[in-house]
């Protein structure tokens, strides 16, 4: 996090600056995707973004850690632990965890409502106990609370030229095809954690099952039949995109060319596993670097167009004007805490 960008935010408190510098390094180190569209937001509004995934990913990393010095009882402890540090934060912005303060302090300035950070808690603590999906309505269900909320906790921040209840259901659906790319990329990681995010109904369709996954994993064979059903989820996730996609131009306009940057990136995750043949039970599918590159460039001159626009229109979008945050009472000792890995 720059000074700049804290300052662009109104963000004056040492201890709270900390706090979101910590989840801006989280959302660097684990979400390379994600933190370059972050950087074509608007300079005020980046600290909240880090927050909210900061405070995602922290959570995530509690429950998908592969160490296996770490048994399940230790982490039900530990997410029960984040969570009442949470309920505290929203309550009355204190805690020693400084991806709680930031979250808090981002849900109080833009007036984000707290179930959406209740259903997401919930989300992480079924992956403490639920390893399989028997269908794609049952997986939806548990990705209103591991991805959708997201896209809902960020629309107040990005603003909208819409009611934001007209918005919310597209942010919504794009939250959840971004989870659904990320499934297929990460399905060999997944299973080595004992998940298969992949519903059972449809890899029973193309003649797969658990038993034939592990077996893929651990040999390094392929089997057509896994491929054909990775294709078949793709495409599924795919329609997710296009039924998300509708949302981008309900979107602030200078916020559009971040979340457009997203939306073309993680799209382009599927074509790099499509175009590796579907192996991502035997290796991680990434977007090259120059594809990348130049994608961000777009979205740079896009958002450089949108300011301009901005300028000279007097259409103005939903408030995107955060509120003024409590006093604070923090102490500056709060920033320490441990760091995991990997990453949503």
């Amino acid at each position: 996090m720059t000074a700049r960008e804290l300052d662009a935010a109104g963000i004056t408190d040492p201890a709270l600056r900390q706090a979101y510098v910590h989840c801006r390094r989280l959302n660097a180190r684990h979400g390379r995707t994600y933190f370059l569209a972050t950087r074509l937001l608007p300079v005020e509004r980046r600290p909240a973004v880090h927050a909210l995934y900061g405070f995602a990913r922290w959570a995530d990393d509690i429950v998908d850690s592969l160490d296996a010095r770490v048994p399940p009882h230790a982490r039900a402890t530990e997410l029960a632990r984040l969570q009442r540090h949470l309920e505290k934060g929203l309550r009355d912005g204190a805690g020693l965890e400084p991806v709680v303060l930031a979250l808090a302090d981002t849900a109080r300035r833009y007036d984000i409502d707290h179930r959406h950070f209740g259903d997401f808690m919930a989300a992480m603590r079924s992956d403490l106990e639920v390893t399989d999906y028997q269908t794609y309505e049952s997986l939806r269900a548990y990705m209103h609370g591991s991805a959708a909320v997201i896209g809902l906790q960020m629309l107040p921040v990005l603003g909208t030229v819409v009611p934001r209840d007209e918005a919310a259901p597209y942010a919504a659906a794009l939250g959840v095809a971004f989870q659904l790319t990320n499934f297929l990329r990460d399905v060999g990681e997944d299973l080595d954690r004992g998940r298969v995010y992949l519903p059972a109904d449809l890899l029973s369709a193309h003649g797969v099952h658990r038993d034939l996954l592990s077996w893929s994993r651990a040999t390094g064979n392929r089997d057509p039949r896994i491929t054909e059903a990775f294709r078949s989820f793709e495409d599924l996730t795919r329609g997710v995109y296009r039924e998300a996609a509708p949302g981008l131009a309900m979107l602030d306009p200078v916020a559009r060319p971040c979340i457009r940057t997203a939306f073309v990136l993680y799209g382009a995750i599927l074509d790099a596993v499509a175009e590796d043949g579907y192996a991502v039970l035997h290796r991680r599918s990434v977007v090259p670097r120059r594809r990348r590159a130049a994608v961000a460039l777009d979205g740079a001159v896009r958002l450089s167009a949108a300011r301009i626009a901005a300028r000279g229109s007097r259409r103005t979008p939903q408030p995107v004007i955060p509120r003024s945050p409590a006093p604070a009472t923090r102490s500056s000792d709060a920033v320490d805490g441990p760091l995991r890995k990997e990453a949503v």
